[in-house]
């Protein structure tokens, strides 16, 4: 499951330091919080995946697990406010500001392509 992201280039975050650090980069930071769900399988990592295929992309790409990594996710999940905390997530940061957000209603009951679709609008138009 860490693997169907990171072998597309995410690095994964462990600790609270290293989410507020890839969150400070410059330009633009995506963030996917993986979880063991059959929604993140089933459509957000492959959505994720293929939102990053054509077009304009995301200067950075990380990832957090929750219930594996919890103190990373939590710190993410700070910069995520005033969404609540949701696994699967993803969120677009530009210049260290959450500009884009996708919670778990966003991603359930969707297919890949619509979160991809989804994705790649908001790289339009922040990336």
């Amino acid at each position: 499951m860490k693997t169907d992201l990171t072998t597309v280039g995410f690095e994964e975050l462990h600790t609270p330091e290293q989410v507020d650090k890839a969150f400070a980069k410059p330009g633009t930071v995506l963030c996917m919080v993986n979880s063991v769900c059959g929604c993140a399988a089933g459509a957000a990592r492959p959505g994720v995946k293929m939102s990053l295929q054509s077009g304009k992309r995301p200067d950075h790409l990380v990832t957090v697990f929750a219930g594996v990594d919890t103190d990373a996710t939590n710190q993410a999940r700070k910069h995520f406010l005033p969404y609540p905390p949701s696994s699967p997530s993803v969120a677009l940061f530009r210049g260290g500001k959450l500009v884009h957000f996708l919670e778990r209603h966003h991603i359930e009951g969707r297919t890949a392509d619509m979160i991809a679709e989804n994705l790649q609008m908001a790289y339009e138009e922040f990336c």
